[in-house]
């Protein structure tokens, strides 16, 4: 198939991009690079420089012709969510709206969706599934969740049929290391652990007295080969079913900060310090899926989500970005 994959040169996207090009998809990657890399671009792919706020360029993207398409060009940052919401509404919802309006005016009917667990909120019970109550607790997360509800309509009202997957904590990078431009920015643990064991930041561990096995937060890690392979695989499940998809994506495993950061300690060879800080409002002890549902439907399972696979790709991306920095 044809595919555009929209923010295809992202941490998430580009990963994608690679696994939809190994199951044989001819990929084309849109993207305005405000935190994509060029770094992170095939040359077997062709490349749109476009900005999903303007429709011509949408329009004139779609206008080449594609069989479906992957959209991963929201903005992601919970907390900053709360600040900015009007910067989360522009991007996410009316970005989002401009997407699906071009491809359904040029016919392209099949779209894989990046969405999130932050569409649940709060657990009500352990692990979370598909069915769990989505009641979001920041910003972000209201915005994934009304653009799943906007793909119902579209769905509905004009046959786009799509999968809306919701990651839990993605992490990792390219076990082939074919894929290392560093995420711009990143919030996430792993990232954090990593200028840690390098020397550029100081390591905070929020909250050490939670209900869990060491008192630190209980997170859901799935390597982000593992979820390229889910959109590959929910492609071809759209296209061969012509039914839309929201499943859940993770490990039903869930690791504590502090494990985390040991495997680093360990697999680094560095001493990595952490200081403890109060918790942070809003973040739940335990946070974890099942993802019974992709493997029904999908054949889905993670295969690189161990902690030491994550951890060990993580680092070798990082201590090459050194190197070369050093150079």
């Amino acid at each position: 198939m044809k595919v555009l994959v929209i923010g295809g040169a992202g941490y998430i996207g580009s990963h994608v991009v690679k696994e939809m090009m190994k199951a044989g998809h001819k990929v084309t990657v849109f993207d305005n690079l405000s935190s994509g890399l060029r770094q992170n671009l095939f040359p077997e792919n062709d490349f749109i420089y476009g900005n999903i706020l303007i429709p011509d360029d949408l329009d004139a993207a779609f206008a080449q012709g594609f069989d479906a398409f992957v959209h991963l060009a929201a903005f992601k940052a919970a907390g900053e969510s709360m600040i900015k919401p009007e910067k989360y509404s522009v991007n996410n919802i009316t970005g989002t709206l401009n997407i699906m309006n071009a491809a359904v005016k040029h016919n392209c009917l099949k779209m894989i969706f990046s969405s999130s667990a932050a569409t649940f909120g709060e657990p009500e019970y352990l692990p979370m599934d598909e069915n769990h109550p989505q009641k979001p607790i920041n910003y972000y997360g209201f915005t994934k969740l009304k653009i799943e509800e906007f793909m119902d309509w579209y769905d509905q009202l004009k046959g786009m049929k799509f999968a809306a997957l919701r990651y839990f904590n993605a992490a990792g990078y390219d076990p082939e290391g074919v894929v290392c431009g560093l995420e711009q920015k990143p919030e996430n643990l792993l990232p954090r652990v990593m200028e840690a064991a390098l020397g550029q930041r100081t390591l905070k561990i929020f909250g050490t007295d939670y209900e869990t096995r060491d008192g630190t937060c209980i997170r859901d890690y799935v390597h982000v080969t593992d979820l390229a392979r889910a959109h590959v695989m929910a492609l071809e499940y759209i296209a061969k079913n012509n039914e839309s998809l929201k499943l859940n994506l993770g490990t039903a495993n869930g690791t504590t900060v502090k494990e985390i950061i040991e495997a680093a300690r360990r697999i680094t060879g560095k001493p990595i310090p952490a200081d403890e800080a109060p918790r942070r409002p809003g973040d739940p002890a335990s946070l974890f899926t099942t993802s019974k549902k992709a493997k029904e439907l999908l054949g889905w399972e993670p295969k690189y989500s161990d902690v030491d696979t994550l951890v060990d790709t993580t680092w070798k991306v990082y201590l090459k970005a050194e190197s070369l920095k050093n150079k």
